[in-house]
């Protein structure tokens, strides 16, 4: 079939996941009446003028006249889509729809999705700033390592809103919640957990750092990345892996996953390669195994369940999903609600603990998270980062009443 054919391959118009595709997923609609000469004379010319004037000389005004306030950019080069890889722009945007919608039905958030065709640092850093004066926030979205790194770092430090590279910080917001739960629900002082966490991608940087950053002893986490064991004495390390290996780790363990497994309370794969039984069978008996790796985790559940009192995956269809939609809808909610400049350590430890909070009240070893449908999960985010963003000083407005998260309602004539 020709790639410009219109015509669907009879194969897939069979397809409801195809029918569901099919013109996207995501619309723009009006919210003010259009019916009437008056009407377009209020929301377009000459009525848009004065506002146009208005925000001329005083920028600011743009938060409260345009829809900029409420929407956030879900920016991606196609370059890690999902477990996909480097598949392009073109064919990364039904996952940014989906995204973009995720962000409405959970935070009330608007979203517009950005395929960039370039995977250039520095290009990909002149685009997004380039469009930024039309969004309050920045969504970075699978983008691959380590040029992800350099790119938020980047545009976090050279604009003035908050910029997010969801594979990184809302997988760690979502371990880190769901770590509280399964260390209050086996009696386990968090702080003192022995940590493995199996890939030094985006997740895997951003997961340690967040654990760190929530009151883990960093020396007794351990990074494993495709050679091993990362400790000082590599001289293979990237600089963000040197990092690492400057705050983990500190008894200075050489050698593969398994014998970083070795007496390890809590494994947390985010790599994607397969762990073999025998270095699972390693670890201290009663932990925890979050092998998070879609759509094949690091190590099969049922083989988990058998060295480990918890198990978590980030698959649908078995129990304890490490679902990022717990946080992002959340998260950009509250702090676009407070107008926040940046997004803190703070703030993302604050949504991990009210999304774990949720089901604090009725914690078992197949539910330490909140269902990705949970109605109360976005609300207790949204609360928290604001709350989080106020008290770091970053937020630039107190935050609103909390209905604030609800959508507007249909435009009638």
């Amino acid at each position: 079939m020709s790639y410009f054919s219109f015509e669907l391959d009879p194969a897939l118009a069979a397809d409801p996941v195809f029918d569901l595709h099919k013109r996207g997923k995501m619309e723009i609609n009006a919210t003010v009446p259009l019916a009437s000469r008056d009407h377009l004379s209020l929301a377009y010319t000459p009525g848009v003028a004065r506002v146009c004037e208005a925000i001329a000389d005083d920028e600011a005004l743009a938060d409260d006249y345009t829809w900029t306030a409420n929407t956030v950019a879900v920016v991606t080069d196609g370059s890690a889509v999902l477990g996909l890889g480097n598949i392009g722009p073109k064919a990364a945007m039904p996952v940014m729809e989906g995204k973009a919608i995720l962000f409405k039905q959970f935070g009330g958030v608007d979203s517009i999705p950005i395929c960039l065709g370039t995977q250039d640092v520095e290009g990909i850093i002149a685009a997004v700033k380039a469009i930024a004066p039309s969004f309050g926030g920045i969504n970075l979205e699978d983008i691959s390592a380590p040029r992800c790194f350099e790119i938020e770092r980047r545009l976090d430090a050279e604009l003035d809103i908050p910029v997010f590279h969801d594979d990184q910080h809302g997988t760690a917001v979502v371990t880190l919640a769901a770590l509280r739960n399964a260390a209050k629900l086996l009696g386990r002082r968090f702080a003192d957990l022995r940590i493995v966490i199996s890939g030094a991608g985006a997740a895997g940087v951003a997961i340690t750092q967040t654990l760190i950053a929530a009151g883990v002893e960093g020396a007794n986490v351990i990074v494993c990345d495709s050679r091993g064991i990362i400790h000082t004495e590599r001289g293979d390390l990237t600089s963000v892996k040197a990092e690492l290996a400057a705050t983990t780790n500190l008894s200075g363990r050489t050698g593969g996953i398994a014998e970083a497994l070795i007496g390890a309370d809590v494994l947390i794969g985010v790599s994607g390669g397969a762990i073999a039984e025998s270095a699972i069978a390693g670890m201290a008996p009663g932990g925890i195994i979050f092998a998070l790796a879609n759509p094949t985790p690091e190590v099969a559940p049922e083989v988990a369940h058998k060295y480990a009192a918890i198990v978590a995956t980030g698959r649908s269809d078995f129990p304890n999903q490490i679902n990022n939609v717990l946080a992002f809808p959340g998260i950009f909610r509250g702090t676009l609600d407070v107008r926040a400049s940046t997004i803190t350590a703070r703030m993302k430890v604050a949504a991990a603990e009210a999304i774990a909070d949720v089901v604090s009240d009725d914690l078992r070893p197949d539910a330490i998270v909140p269902s990705p449908l949970d109605p109360r999960v976005a609300p207790a985010v949204a609360a928290a980062v604001a709350a989080a963003a106020e008290a770091d000083g970053v937020a630039r407005r107190s935050a609103p009443e909390p209905a604030s998260s609800q959508t507007r309602p249909a435009v009638t004539s």
